[in-house]
């Protein structure tokens, strides 16, 4: 979620901010995937193509768009800043106007390309697909969004008649400028409250009608859709008097995934963290952070618990990682290999409470875990509950050279001191 939202929001929705690792997990799709998805709904957008290769973009500009002059060429990652980021090949901007005749230079630059923004860290995104869209003569920019609100518990449309641009400068320097409108989520949107939502972006020369009948259309694209985030930036007006959506970004609840199949089949790994890809794909609990003590544990309070310890003893966690409750052996092992995949790690803390989870379980996916990963890194095991001494015995005979602690406490002061080492 973009910085925004933390800003004008932070004391209804606290999950919001910079820090997106998080154990709340959104669906993010690409823009021009969010373009179809809303044209779907009786959005306006523009006419607009995703393209792969070269010969994909000649296909496009003969057969979607012959006569232009221009085209809008967006590489496509998910995140924002695109337009000032820069690639790693030197080619400035991700988003760029362009005359026909240089489409196939600039998309060359891009395709293939890792870019860097403000929101990819250093590492960059690589980008496997840009965007052809037409040029719009747009006479105004503004901004939308929609969110969900723990204040008003439902969904919030943002707005304001400034867009296109840095939104959290403007709501720095123009708070009067931002308006927010909390939908009954039993009631739904009315004609009320979508009158005050075009209100606050104040069009020029849209009619505002049928402005409002395209806010109603967004917010039920929202709601059908399991949507935790939608926001345009910007929302124009085009010299027809039209409102368009000239950008599209949209998150959906996880947790719904069982009914937006179709949503859900277009995720892009290629754009995620791999670990947390290789995690999903174990039906483990994992989100990589910046630290240097990996950490392994069952069940989500004990591992947050574990990472403040970890934290108080001056230490810093590599991640939340929560096997669960009944993990198998097997992802144990696989818990391990994703772990000792960080090259920041500089030793591995295992806490496990045994109660559902067996602790001779997570002893022996120890065990087999070094055998195929060759750990490289020192370990510290903490063993409590269910089959506690079978799990120590495990370890005891398997002739690694494990540092085992009687507590939590203990455990984390001797990771801190084993990652310092």
């Amino acid at each position: 979620m973009r910085g925004l939202l933390n800003k004008l929001v932070s004391c209804s929705l606290s999950v919001a901010g910079k820090w997106q690792h998080q154990q709340l997990r959104r669906l993010n799709i690409h823009e021009y995937q969010g373009a179809e998805l809303m044209g779907k709904y009786g959005v306006n957008v523009p006419k607009g193509v995703a393209v792969s290769s070269l010969d994909e973009v000649k296909k496009a500009i003969q057969d979607v768009f012959p006569g232009e002059s221009e085209l809008v060429v967006k590489s496509q990652v998910l995140a924002g800043g695109r337009g000032l980021g820069k690639f790693k090949n030197g080619f400035q901007g991700g988003v760029h106007i362009v005359k026909v005749d240089k489409i196939e230079e600039t998309a060359g630059k891009m395709l293939g390309q890792i870019l860097v923004t403000k929101q990819t860290g250093s590492q960059g995104k690589i980008v496997s697909k840009v965007y052809l869209c037409e040029k719009l003569s747009l006479v105004n920019e503004m901004y939308f969004a929609i969110m969900l609100d723990r204040t008003s518990a439902g969904p919030l449309i943002i707005a304001c008649k400034k867009g296109g641009t840095s939104i959290e400068d403007l709501a720095e320097k123009f708070p009067d400028l931002i308006i927010k409108v909390p939908i009954d989520v039993f009631k739904g949107i009315t004609d009320e409250d979508a009158a005050k939502v075009v209100d606050g972006l104040a069009p020029k020369v849209a009619d505002r009608s049928n402005s409002i009948e395209q806010v109603k259309k967004l917010y039920k694209l929202f709601c059908e859709c399991d949507c935790t985030l939608l926001e345009i930036n910007p929302i124009a007006e085009t010299s027809d008097k039209q409102l368009v959506a000239a950008d599209a970004k949209l998150n959906f609840d996880d947790n719904a995934a069982f009914r937006q199949e179709e949503i859900f089949a277009l995720r892009d790994p290629t754009q995620e963290d791999p670990r947390e890809v290789a995690a999903a794909m174990a039906d483990l609990n994992y989100i990589g952070l910046d630290g240097e003590i990996g950490c392994m544990v069952n069940g989500a309070g004990l591992a947050m618990a574990t990472m403040d310890i970890v934290k108080l003893h001056g230490g810093t966690p590599a991640n939340f990682l929560d096997v669960g409750g009944n993990a198998s052996e097997g992802q144990v092992v696989e818990a391990f290999k994703i772990l000792t995949s960080d090259d920041k790690v500089k030793a591995i803390l295992v806490n496990i409470f045994g109660g559902i989870m067996k602790c001779d379980v997570i002893a022996s996916g120890i065990v087999n875990a070094a055998k195929q990963v060759a750990l490289k890194v020192p370990v510290v095991v903490r063993l409590e509950g269910t089959n506690v001494d079978q799990g120590k015995r495990i370890l005891k005979e398997s002739g690694m050279a494990l540092i085992t602690a009687e507590d939590l406490d203990d455990a984390a002061k001797k990771a801190v001191k084993a990652s310092a080492s």
